[in-house]
């Protein structure tokens, strides 16, 4: 059986890669160590496989099975979220859901393109990948000194937030009452959070932001509990929950005073030499005033809409950068100290560092990659397969299942020589 993968419009078999590819670069002189491939904006040099170390008929085999193991969830995005999260309480959409397209892939290896499949210039919701993103542009805040400290109280820096639509309709000035402003720390409970348990979901937030109350995300079956239940300690208890994703974007956003993806375009997607054509969204009711004007607050995930919307090529950059440790070009985009927290096994889930960033702690997440791999993760499934042991990235869309997943990576490895 023979893979094919598609570049754009055509469509190759894998053992074909290697024609019309750029010569690789001559070897460098003895003892001298080349410098990592960085791709250009706007093009990516492809290796076959066989160049890079890699069998291609296992390649295509992996290949092979990601496309068989599609998604069976309806293309139709809208009603996939209707059949699933849309029935949570409070469950309605409130950002943008596109239809899909079919199984994509993009693979790297040492930075080099040689292989793809499917259309990887397709810009689709990328779930809960955005995470990955959010956490970064609350890095690069680190970074530069806007967050002192990931153990420092997020209540220090926010103030009483002025909601821009609170009745769907006019500004907050004009809506009278106290719901026109938003104050997401204010509880004693919430006081007490910091961003490392934010970003590390083990906050237990308390409260509801943009109609959408923490409980009614993946909600307990007890439903007597759903509002009476005692808080937990900050730091004990891991609880993925996009509410609370949502207020940790809503307090980066009061750091930064400039809309979050602005921030990513400056300092992480342009320098990476990401297309123009990826966009991040908020929620309909998710807008603010912010120093006079205007401005959405991002969403960190698809679960009720919104979120990244995004090709693979941009996926792939991403991955690339986040294996080397937020190096670019020879460029630190995003400091070691950062990578290292966000790698660092969460006590309370030691398969979680900083969303969204799934670690393999014990081979225990994808058992057939080693225990440095890490990945991206996003429901669908939308992954990014990060490997620093082999030198690969794996940039997988409309996956079926966390075991499909292991598959992939067991048939992808298998193909390195």
């Amino acid at each position: 059986m023979k893979a094919v993968l598609g570049f754009g419009f055509r469509v190759l078999s894998v053992t074909a890669l290697a024609v019309g590819l750029a010569t690789p670069a001559l070897a460098q002189k003895k003892g001298v160590v080349a410098a990592p491939y960085v791709p250009p904006a706007g093009a990516w040099e492809r290796r076959s496989p066989s160049a890079m170390g890699m069998d291609s008929v296992k390649l295509a085999e992996a290949i092979a099975y990601a496309i068989e193991k599609e998604s069976k969830t309806p293309r139709d995005l809208e009603l996939n979220h209707y059949q699933t999260f849309g029935r949570e309480p409070f469950g309605a959409a409130i950002g943008p859901l596109a239809p899909r397209g079919g199984a994509t892939g993009v693979i790297l290896r040492k930075g080099y393109v040689v292989a793809t499949w499917g259309d990887p210039n397709a810009v689709e919701i990328t779930n809960s990948v955005t995470k990955s993103f959010l956490s970064t542009v609350v890095g690069l805040a680190f970074d530069a000194g806007r967050i002192r400290s990931v153990d420092d109280t997020v209540s220090q820096v926010m103030p009483p937030i002025l909601r821009a639509y609170p009745n769907g309709t006019g500004l907050g000035a004009d809506w009278p009452g106290d719901a026109k402003w938003l104050r997401p720390f204010d509880s004693p409970h919430n006081k007490r959070l910091t961003w490392d348990h934010l970003l590390r979901q083990v906050s237990d937030w308390e409260g509801t932001l943009w109609g959408k109350p923490e409980w009614a995300d993946r909600p307990a079956q007890q439903v007597n509990t759903w509002t009476t239940r005692p808080r937990v300690e900050p730091g004990t208890a891991y609880e993925y929950n996009d509410t609370r994703v949502n207020v940790l974007a809503l307090a980066a956003l009061q750091v930064w005073r400039e809309p979050l993806p602005d921030i990513l375009r400056d300092k992480i997607m342009e320098p990476i030499g990401a297309s123009n054509t990826w966009r991040w969204y908020g929620y309909d009711n998710s807008w603010i005033v912010l120093d006079g004007k205007l401005v959405q607050s991002v969403s960190g995930g698809g679960h009720w809409g919104g979120g990244m919307m995004i090709n693979a090529w941009d996926l792939a950059r991403f991955g690339l950068l986040t294996q080397r440790r937020g190096v670019w070009g020879g460029k630190q985009l995003l400091s070691e100290a950062w990578v290292t927290k966000a790698l660092t096994p969460t006590p309370a889930q030691p398969t979680y560092g900083y969303m969204n960033w799934f670690v393999n702690t014990d081979r225990k997440y994808v058992p057939a990659a080693p225990a440095q791999a890490f990945v991206h993760v996003g429901a669908g499934n939308n992954i990014i397969y990060v490997d620093p042991v082999n030198d690969v990235v794996a940039v997988v869309r409309w996956i079926d299942t966390n075991a499909s997943v292991n598959g992939f990576v067991e048939r992808l490895l298998s193909s390195l020589k």
